[in-house]
């Protein structure tokens, strides 16, 4: 049998796996087997296939064999959202902690069915115009071990619980700090605010893809974490690559190779960027997934081969997307009536689209961000969220048929948890010192996207949503 990503890669993914199947029962749990269950035949499976299924899903990590994932003995799909704060609430600290809220947004999400969590594993002391405040490192210095405390925290809350989590690394975006900060600290302090109308779009796209061609900016993320996966947590005593509640190291958050056909010539340099990264990762935490944090191609220059360059032979183990209608220019929502229709339009093609990239590079996908504004752009929590229920329920759908169908596409994390939360503010604006957190970022409104505990009927549409993949 043949797989189209042999065509498409000349068969650099498949380098060496004859050697590799003589001693099948011994692969590592992470091993993407590409060739043994490809996507237009999931009806047969070679006696190895079987047998490598066998062995990896007994573990306690989730696993991918071909387009799936797996753990402990059963396909794994799941319903997640983002709560990139849990960190910073884990804290002991007073300023940005609280626990008890914490262990109440985790047992409401259990409830719910919500068990993957994609949150927050670094932030940086940045320069930048709404740059979250307090952040973890500044110039490769950790500036607040609390934080990272409370990741501890919340790790070992997740594991009671037995929810899973994915943690990025480092973000495009300038709210966490993210790659332009590091420049900064190379660079002699220089840096592009996004958003400054004195350098319009795409500047700042342009400014951080430099990142991944500096080799000192990223010696010093690739330092940052190295010293991560060694960590032991010191709530439950793990070392963070030994613990089976994390299911993957993602790269960065949405990181872009620039923006358009004038970024191709990036191409190189990010391909190697996270070649080298995937590798390091693999190189400490063998047992635990690896991926990128793409958003698609809307995030990669628009072009496939893009997509398909940073996810194949370069140690990646499922592939990502995201999807935002309103920022896309497929939604209007002060004209929900006449533009809705068009949204969904324009999400089935693009789903469409990255499910038949998944099974060129024989991967699972995940869609890991994905949103739609209150009703009309309202923030306040007792506000309508007619059309994004709509959207939600929508997009469940195709995963449903997916995990029916035995498709690539295995999971979602919407964007974003904001459950017990609140704006602290009439003009729903983030100000440093603020502790109350959402889902929505310092540079968004607070309750622009996020779904509140009191949204009964979005949680209605998740539950349901849960049931179908439980069953």
């Amino acid at each position: 049998m043949k797989n189209k990503l042999t065509d498409a890669f000349g068969g650099e993914k498949l380098r060496g796996l004859s050697d590799a199947l003589k001693g099948a029962c011994l692969l590592p749990v992470f091993y993407l087997l590409a060739s043994c269950s490809p996507a237009e035949d999931t009806q047969e499976k070679t006696a190895v296939t079987e047998s490598i299924e066998a062995s990896m899903t007994k573990s306690p990590f989730v696993s991918v064999v071909g387009n799936r994932f797996y753990l402990e003995g059963k396909p794994y799909s799941f319903v997640g959202t983002n709560v990139w704060f849990a960190p910073y609430i884990g804290s002991e600290s007073a300023d940005i902690g609280d626990r008890l809220r914490l262990q109440r947004e985790l047992d409401f999400l259990k409830k719910t069915g919500i068990t993957n969590l994609r949150i927050l594993g670094a932030s940086e002391r940045s320069p930048l115009d709404n740059s979250l405040s307090p952040a973890i490192m500044h110039k490769g210095k950790i500036e607040r071990e609390d934080i990272f405390v409370g990741l501890d925290f919340t790790l070992a809350e997740m594991a009671k619980r037995d929810m899973k989590a994915v943690i990025f690394l480092s973000n495009f975006w300038e709210w966490s700090g993210g790659m332009v900060t590091y420049l900064s600290w190379v660079n002699g302090g220089e840096y592009i605010n996004l958003g400054d109308p004195d350098q319009p779009w795409p500047a700042f796209a342009l400014f951080a893809s430099q990142f991944y061609s500096n080799w000192e900016a990223v010696d010093m993320y690739h330092r940052y974490v190295s010293n991560l996966l060694e960590r032991r947590n010191t709530i439950s005593g793990k070392l963070y690559k030994e613990d089976p509640t994390i299911m993957s190291w993602q790269l960065a958050n949405e990181p872009r190779p620039g923006d358009g056909e004038q970024s191709r010539e990036n191409l190189p340099a990010y391909y190697r960027w996270i070649k080298d990264t995937a590798k390091l990762i693999k190189a400490h935490a063998p047992n635990q997934l690896v991926s990128v944090g793409s958003e698609g191609t809307m995030g990669c220059l628009e072009m496939d081969e893009c997509y398909l360059g940073a996810h194949a032979g370069n140690g990646i183990d499922y592939a990502t997307f995201h999807m935002w209608p309103k920022n896309w220019g497929w939604f209007d929502v002060q004209k929900p009536e006449e533009t809705f229709g068009r949204a969904v339009e324009k999400a089935r093609t693009y789903i469409e689209k990255h499910e038949g990239l998944a099974n060129q590079l024989n991967m699972p996908i995940v869609l890991e961000e994905f949103g739609l504004e209150r009703d009309l752009g309202a923030f306040a929590p007792e506000s309508s969220t007619k059309y994004r229920n709509d959207f939600y329920r929508f997009v469940f759908e195709q995963i449903n048929r997916s995990v029916k169908s035995g498709g690539p596409f295995m999971g979602s994390n919407f964007w974003a948890w904001g459950g017990f939360g609140e704006a602290l503010h009439d003009d729903a604006k983030w100000r440093p010192g603020d502790k109350t957190f959402v889902g929505d970022p310092p540079q968004e409104p607070q309750g622009l996207n996020s779904v509140f505990a009191s949204d009964t009927g979005t949680l209605d549409v998740i539950n349901t949503h849960y049931r179908n993949l439980a069953q």
